[in-house]
Order: structure tokens, then C-alpha cells, then sequence
């Protein structure tokens, strides 16, 4: 195979009853005649989920293929001798036009006792909400199972969940155990441990095309709620231009966001992990000794742990991208 350069991946697109056109609308990415496009798979390791690089000479290769050749010089030695041949994080943007399930992920332990696959903890950027849009994440008011049960069993589980209105901007970190769920009017990213194991919780009573309740998990969620009450759901964080601002640090990823409005240089010479850039605005021009790219709003890119130095300058008056990595 030939060397290591910046990667871009055909995103994989996912019809959902509950998806909209905002992904084409607003990212300018092109899903084809899906009816309801509700996720973008950026970059995936899910199985029957496989990323394939889309530029370049190592076109046509799936993430696997590439992570078989080049171990740690793709993604990082440390994460390669964690997860072998499977990439540890799954890249969507999800454009949500109704409500969807109020759902809780496990953790790790929990997830590979029952189905021997990683747990989920997650976070999310909000890319862009119609007005009064609401996400839901935590709860309210102090919960316990006891009460919980009985609020799920008189159909008023919504009164004791946090609920907020969003913002583009907006950072929610999910970590495994928290209930939430994302809310009608909302695109947002997701970036994620590589794992599709969830509970779903509640489903507003709704019914599937031939008119079936949807599976709820009602049994599996109780020991895996964090039935834990936080004065704060979102995130909170100070812009600044750039300069790498941190939104969510956890042993699965880091992510900051990088505002530009002049070139700067990205020094990942002590960083033992690939990273990944995600467009939000603008158009960036990202050069390294090993080849050079465009990102542009609503384009991921992968830039591997073998390449050290990276040269970004904004093509836009401003470009906004995030920033996503393992460790540090």
C-alpha cells in the first residue's frame, strides 16, 4: 500500500422515519433519494459499517484494511495495541425532524458482560436548532428507581427529565449511564465510543409502519442508569480564535474547537493518537509533509498519528472546526 496522508471516507447515510433534509440542506452533502436521512456516518468501524477512504491512493480501502497494514502509524500505537484492527470512535451528523427515543447506552463492563461489545459514552455539538428546539439529558430533580418506575409506569416519565432548549454551539457530554435524547428541529455531531448498543427507555407511546409499540429495554435500563442529579447538563466554554478550546475530555476521545481566522500550525509531535477534523463552517486548507486537503462544512478528515505537523489556514473569513483525538 502506499504511504499515510490526510483521509477523507464516503459517508455512510442512514434512512430514518425520523430523519429530514438538513444533511443536504445544510451540510451539502449529497444522500441520494433517501427519503429520511437522519445520520451521516462520517467515519466507522461498526461492523457492516465500514468506512472506505474516498481520496487519494489508498481509495477504495475500508478503515480495517488500512488499520491491518499500518497499525500505529495510522492510529497511534497506544490505541492500536487497545483495539487492534477496530477504529475506537464513530463520527455521525444526525439531523433530527421529531423527537426521538429517550434512551440510556451501558458502560463498558456492563456492555461486554451482556453483549460483548464496548459500552457508549458519547458527546455532541449542536450544529444548528430551529427555534425552541429541546434536547434531553439528566434528570430534573433527585430519581431513583423506585420513583423512576413508577413515573415510566403512569406515563409521566418527561416530568422528572432535564430538558433543554438548544443553540447552534451547544456542547452535551453523554457519558455511559446518562439518560438523554435528541429532540425534533436539531442537526447536531455525535462523536462516540464504536459501539451501537442501546436501551431505549420511552418512545412517546409512538407505533412502527405496521403499527407495533417499538421495543423499549424496560428491564435491561435499570441497572444502567446513572440515576446521579448534576446541577449542569451542558458544557460549558469560553471561544477563543485560534486556538484549540477543550469541550470534552474522557479516556475514549478529546475535543476542542478550533475557530480560525488566520493560518496556524498544529504541532501533534507528543500526541499518540490520529485525529480527526470536523467541518462546521467555513473551508480549511490543511497541508502536512505527507500530502494536503480541503475540509469544508459538514467534511471529516482523518490525519493519521504518523503525521506530526499540520498547517491549517482558513479559505473563509472564518472556518470552525473540531478537533477530536485519544489521550493527552
Amino acid at each position: 500500500m502506499e504511504g499515510l496522508y490526510p483521509l477523507k471516507f464516503t459517508p455512510i447515510y442512514m434512512d430514518k422515519i425520523w430523519g429530514g433534509n438538513k444533511i443536504k440542506t445544510l451540510l451539502n452533502k449529497d444522500f441520494g433519494n433517501l427519503p429520511n436521512c437522519g445520520e451521516s456516518w462520517e467515519i466507522s468501524a461498526c461492523e457492516g459499517h465500514i468506512s472506505v477512504v474516498s481520496n487519494g491512493d489508498l481509495a477504495g480501502n475500508s478503515l480495517e484494511e488500512l488499520i491491518e497494514v499500518y497499525m500505529g502509524d495510522l492510529v497511534g500505537d497506544q490505541v492500536f495495541e487497545n483495539f487492534g484492527i477496530e477504529f475506537p470512535l464513530l463520527i455521525k451528523f444526525i439531523d433530527a425532524t421529531d423527537d426521538l427515543s429517550i434512551q440510556v447506552h451501558p458502560g463498558d463492563e456492563m456492555s461486554m458482560e451482556r453483549h460483548s461489545a464496548a459500552g457508549k459514552t458519547e458527546m455532541w455539538y449542536v450544529l444548528q436548532a430551529d427555534q425552541g428546539s429541546k434536547l434531553q439529558s439528566g434528570f430534573n430533580q433527585p430519581v431513583d428507581q423506585e420513583k423512576y418506575l413508577e413515573k415510566l409506569g403512569q406515563l409521566e416519565l418527561t416530568e422528572i427529565l432535564n430538558f433543554e432548549e438548544v443553540t447552534a454551539g451547544d456542547v452535551f457530554f453523554i457519558p455511559a449511564g446518562r439518560i438523554h435524547a435528541i429532540g425534533k428541529g436539531i442537526l447536531l455531531t455525535e462523536i462516540q465510543q464504536t459501539s451501537d448498543i442501546t436501551y431505549r427507555i420511552y418512545d412517546y407511546d409512538r407505533r412502527d409502519a405496521k403499527g407495533n409499540p417499538r421495543e423499549l429495554h424496560t428491564e435491561l435500563v435499570l441497572d444502567a442508569i446513572d440515576w446521579e442529579l448534576h446541577p449542569e447538563y451542558k458544557t460549558k466554554y469560553l471561544p477563543k480564535i485560534n486556538e484549540s478550546v477543550g469541550l470534552a475530555k474522557c479516556k475514549y476521545f478529546t475535543t476542542n474547537l478550533l475557530e480560525l481566522n488566520q493560518p496556524i500550525e498544529k504541532d501533534y509531535n507528543k500526541l499518540d493518537s490520529f485525529v480527526i477534523y470536523i467541518g462546521l463552517e467555513g473551508e480549511l486548507h490543511i497541508d502536512t509533509d505527507s500530502g494536503s486537503e480541503t475540509l469544508q462544512k459538514g467534511e471529516t478528515i482523518l490525519i493519521p498519528a504518523s503525521i506530526e505537523n499540520v498547517q491549517l489556514k482558513p479559505l473563509s473569513a472564518t472556518a470552525k472546526v473540531l478537533e477530536v483525538y485519544i489521550g493527552e
